[in-house]
């Protein structure tokens, strides 16, 4: 492996902890006609030993994800996450307000001027900056949180929301690894990085988005701000517990990745055996690695559907299985639908009743390398 400089601190010492090997890129679906191979590049995980940040060792993939559709789940968070801030009164009416947002899609600015704040103009300072998912997307770590800190205005708040490295390493969701994602933050991590930026976290609040979402509110430590809430130091003391900068316990990822691969297959493998028709849901980026590792094909897994018309008609990365619209669920016929993305759950449930009502199951992808094979896994 080159050497490694951390995109946080630029710290040169630290450990690899998940190699996923040679894989697709995550956000290149190519068309059903275009024929394979699909180009493969290194997928490793390195944790700096100075920050403690966690973040993706090397990425010579370039993005170009098709923008998915923002699931139901993501939505309800956000109006919720602004209803908690507002009653914390950190969004001050009149105030102006910016967003950096995630290239996947979804906005908090509707919301947020529905608060009675105003966008700020492409060069003046904001009062409230939130950035959703979208710093995790920056190559320089650094450089993407001093922008952010140079724009924030005097007293201003900035909100930053993240998938917890905490709730990665306890939900063994060694999957979050993909490229174009360059850091996987705990809060410990988080409040290295604003100290560097001269910010101090002050709030937080937590969602169980993907298993863990935090939304942390930090403000300039010349403003004065109050000290860590609870909230703050209550994740902090749980980031030690759980070890977030222990090399030893990330390294736990990689046997979950195997056990999980091979979990799925084993159980594609016997729903074919048994006569049973599964197909997938859900064509997300988290879903690349795991179809690779577990060595699928269209005849053990026909089809993933994906409600994003923008991957209608293309296939899942370093695979031949073919990305279909929501309408082949009645097609189709599905016994059992593989759910990539488990924060559809309820979402897929109530707009496709007739799958359990002819007896098909939703299947929880996650869960398959996680107790024996033999279960039903059923959601």
């Amino acid at each position: 492996m080159a050497e490694q400089s951390c995109r946080a601190c630029a710290g040169g010492v630290g450990d690899l902890v998940l190699d996923l090997g040679e894989q697709p890129a995550c956000d290149y679906f190519p068309g059903n006609d275009v024929v394979g191979p699909d180009p493969v590049y290194p997928l490793r995980m390195w944790l700096c030993s100075r920050c403690g940040l966690a973040q993706l060792a090397g990425d010579p993939t370039v993005p170009e994800e098709p923008r998915g559709t923002e699931p139901a789940a993501l939505v309800s968070q956000a109006a919720e996450a602004v209803r908690r801030v507002r009653a914390a009164g950190l969004l001050p009416s009149g105030g102006r307000v910016t967003e950096y947002g995630s290239p996947h899609g979804g906005s908090w600015l509707g919301l947020l001027e529905g608060c009675g704040l105003a966008v700020a103009a492409a060069s003046e300072p904001a009062d409230v900056i939130i950035d959703c998912f979208g710093m995790m997307h920056a190559p320089d770590q650094f450089s993407a949180l001093a922008e952010r800190a140079a724009r924030l205005a005097g007293g201003g708040v900035l909100l930053l929301q993240y998938h917890s490295l905490d709730a990665i390493i306890r939900c063994g969701q060694w999957n979050a690894l993909r490229h174009g994602h360059y850091a996987y933050y705990s809060t410990t991590a988080m409040a290295a990085m604003l100290a560097a930026s001269k910010l101090s976290p002050f709030a937080a609040w937590e969602f169980d988005l993907y298993g863990g979402t935090v939304l942390l509110a930090a403000g300039r430590d010349a403003d004065g701000l109050a000290e860590p809430d609870e909230a703050v130091r209550s994740l902090l003391a749980r980031d030690a517990a759980v070890g977030v900068v222990d090399a030893d316990v990330l390294a736990g990822l990689q046997t979950r990745a195997r056990l999980h691969a091979e979990g799925l297959r084993e159980w594609l493998v016997a729903a074919r055996s048994a006569g049973r028709t599964p197909i997938g849901y859900g064509a997300a980026s988290r879903a690349v690695a795991l179809l690779r590792l577990a060595q699928l094909d269209r005849t053990l897994l026909p089809a993933v559907i994906d409600a994003s018309p923008a991957k209608a008609g293309l296939r899942m990365p370093g695979t031949d299985i073919p990305i279909v619209s929501p309408a082949e669920l009645a097609r189709i016929e599905p016994d059992a639908v593989l759910l990539f993305v488990s924060d559809l759950r309820d979402e897929v449930r109530a707009n496709f009743p007739h799958v359990e009502a002819a007896g098909g199951q939703w299947i929880d992808a996650d869960s398959l390398g996680s107790f024996p094979v033999r279960g039903s896994g059923g959601l």
